[in-house]
């Protein structure tokens, strides 16, 4: 099968496509033609640093897929060849989504929601998954609280934001300007330049921070919370906040890291399918050109989402 793997770990230019064995659906898995890869920045970090995962002999980057059953495996009750599926299988273990097939366990997967292309649906599941677990099961959010949500525009931030808005949340967003018009029309109420305005002198009272910066945003993050609120950290434990100063501020500050959860796949369909939640897609590309997806990712400006185009 035709699968696209780094010659190194290192610069965007390392990863080539490649000829390797298709893999073999074990006890309970099932085989996916993939139809689509989404590209996302732990993809780019690895591929950087060879530092996240682990990898088989062929290394091969890619953790959502989307696409269809090929073969199933012995146990196997959930789907039949043909179904459409989408998931983030094995993460953080290597799931091979650039590539034309991926076997992993079918709980790890959901059925693809009807209204969505496999474009779309390869584009949701590791920052759809990454949104829901940090702001409601790890945040606790609920109806009537408000959030801020740094990165709004971006992967994370922007499915983030409509998640939030679902849940009955007043929503705060940090952004360039020229993402703003885009925020509003996901549900923003208030947005923030932060070229512009330093967000922790703009906001307070705020009950949960989503954080998808890192770096000092954590530490300055602190001021806008009330006591007993939640910050939620994504991309690195380094961008923690000081811990003496979170308890002397009564809030709780924490990092979190996306698992597979076929239950909040289910939700997130759900919310597809109930016109709450939509996936912006930034730039389409061929598997072939995974090299140029990863370089223009670094560039830290897309609206949306990346994704290859496989099948």
């Amino acid at each position: 099968m035709r699968a696209v793997t780094p010659r190194a770990w290192g610069a965007p230019e390392n990863l080539v496509p490649v000829e390797v064995e298709r893999p073999e659906p074990g006890l309970t898995e099932i085989l996916v033609r993939v139809h689509a890869a989404g590209v996302n920045p732990v993809d780019w970090k690895t591929r950087a640093e060879g530092a996240f995962g682990t990898w088989g002999d062929t290394p091969i980057l890619g953790y959502d897929v989307s696409g269809v059953v090929e073969e199933v495996g012995p146990g196997v009750t959930l789907y039949q060849p043909g179904d459409a599926v989408f998931g983030m299988p094995r993460f953080p273990e290597q799931t091979g989504g650039y590539a034309e097939f991926v076997a992993a366990p079918a709980r790890r997967f959901a059925p693809k929601p009807a209204g969505l292309s496999h474009v779309e649906a390869a584009a949701l599941p590791l920052a759809a998954l990454t949104a829901w677990q940090g702001l409601i099961e790890t945040a606790g959010l609920r109806a009537g609280q408000r959030v801020l949500i740094h990165a709004a525009a971006g992967g994370v931030g922007h499915l983030a934001v409509q998640i939030a808005k679902a849940h009955g949340a007043y929503v705060i967003g940090t952004a360039r300007a020229d993402k703003h018009d885009f925020l509003r029309s996901l549900g923003a109420d208030e947005l923030i330049d932060y070229t512009a305005t330093d967000f922790s002198e703009a906001v307070r009272d705020v009950d949960v921070v989503l954080d998808g910066v890192g770096g000092a945003y954590g530490d300055r993050s602190l001021p806008v919370l009330r006591r007993g609120g939640h910050l939620v950290t994504l991309p690195d434990p380094g961008g923690l906040p000081d811990p003496q100063r979170a308890a002397e501020l009564g809030v709780h500050a924490g990092w979190t890291i996306v698992e597979p959860d076929r239950l909040g796949l289910l939700e997130i369909a759900r919310l597809v399918d109930e016109g709450k939640l939509r996936v912006e897609v930034d730039t389409v590309l061929p598997l072939e050109e995974a090299a140029k997806a990863h370089a223009y990712g670094e560039r830290g400006r897309t609206q949306g989402k990346i994704v290859l185009k496989v099948a």
